[in-house]
C-alpha cells in the first residue's frame, strides 16, 4: 500500500517529463548503433561484404542506410515530427539487421529484437493517440481501435526481454528472482496493476543493467566491451518501453480498463 502511494506521488511529480524520458530511453539503442556505424564504418562494411559476398557498393549502402535510418528516425521521434513514419523506418531497420546479422537463428537476440519492436509499437500507439486528440469531436472506434491492440501487442512483446534474463539454476536468489520477475511480467502482459508492475520492472531492470552490463569497466579494445554495450542499450530501450506503459497506462485491452466497466 505504501509502495502504491509512493508510485502515485512519483507519477504526479514526473507526469510532464516521463514520456520524454521514456522516448529517449526507447530510441537509445538506435542512436548508439547509428553513431557506431559512423565510427566503425569500414569494419561494418567489411563484415557485411564478407558475410553476404554482396560486393563493396551494396555493403556500403547497407551501412549508410543503417546510419541515416537510425539517426534520422531518432531525431524525428525526439522532435515529435512524422513519428509514425520514423517508427516504420526503425521497424525496417530491426528487420534488416535481424537478417543481415543472422539474428533470426539466435533465440535470445531474436527475443530482444522483438521486445524492441514492442517498444516501438507502444511509441506508434502514443503517436496515434496524439493525432486523435486533434479531432476531439470525431467519434472514436472505442474498445476495438487499432491503438488499443497496438498497446496490447507492445506490452506482450516487451515481456520477451525478461524471458532472456531468467536464470535457470537452483540457487535460492535465482529462483526468487525468476518467480517475482515472472509474476510482474504476467501482470504487465494482461494489464493488471499495470503501472505498478511496470515501474517495479523498470527499477529491477535498471539495477540488473547497471550491474551486469557495465561496459564502461571493460577496455574498449576488448570484444566484451561491444557485447556489453549492445546489451546495455537494448535493455535501456526496453526500460523506455516500460516507462511509456507507466506514463500512458495499459490501454483499453487490459484487465485494469475492464475493471472500470465491471
Amino acid at each position: 500500500l505504501y509502495y502504491g502511494s509512493l508510485m502515485e506521488n512519483f507519477l504526479r511529480v514526473t507526469k510532464q517529463y516521463l514520456p520524454h524520458v521514456a522516448r529517449l530511453f526507447l530510441i537509445s539503442t538506435f542512436l548508439e548503433d547509428g553513431i557506431r556505424m559512423w565510427f566503425q564504418w569500414s569494419e561494418q562494411r567489411d563484415y557485411i561484404e564478407a558475410t553476404w559476398s554482396c560486393g563493396y557498393f551494396l555493403a556500403t549502402g547497407f551501412v549508410l542506410l543503417n546510419l541515416i535510418g537510425q539517426i534520422g528516425g531518432c531525431v524525428l521521434v525526439l522532435s515529435r515530427n512524422l513519428v509514425q513514419y520514423a517508427c516504420f523506418g526503425l521497424f525496417g531497420i530491426i528487420a534488416l539487421q535481424t537478417v543481415a546479422y543472422s539474428i533470426l537463428w539466435d533465440l535470445k537476440f531474436l527475443m530482444r529484437n522483438l521486445a524492441l519492436s514492442g517498444g516501438l509499437l507502444l511509441l506508434l500507439a502514443e503517436s496515434r493517440s496524439e493525432g486523435k486528440s486533434m479531432f476531439a469531436g470525431v467519434p472514436s472506434m472505442g474498445q476495438s481501435s487499432p491503438k488499443q491492440y497496438m498497446q496490447l501487442g507492445g506490452r506482450v512483446l516487451l515481456v520477451l526481454m525478461f524471458m532472456t534474463l531468467l536464470h535457470f539454476d537452483s540457487s535460492f536468489f535465482s529462483i526468487l528472482q525468476n518467480m517475482v520477475g515472472t509474476a510482474l511480467i504476467v501482470l504487465v502482459a494482461v494489464g493488471l496493476k499495470t503501472k505498478l508492475a511496470a515501474l517495479t520492472l523498470v527499477l529491477w531492470l535498471l539495477a540488473i543493467n547497471v550491474y551486469f552490463n557495465a561496459f564502461w569497466t571493460v577496455p574498449s579494445y576488448k570484444p566484451m566491451h561491444d557485447f556489453l554495450k549492445y546489451d546495455f542499450f537494448q535493455t535501456t530501450s526496453v526500460i523506455g518501453g516500460l516507462l511509456l506503459v507507466v506514463a500512458l497506462g495499459p490501454g483499453g485491452v487490459s484487465v485494469d480498463e475492464k475493471k472500470k466497466d465491471w
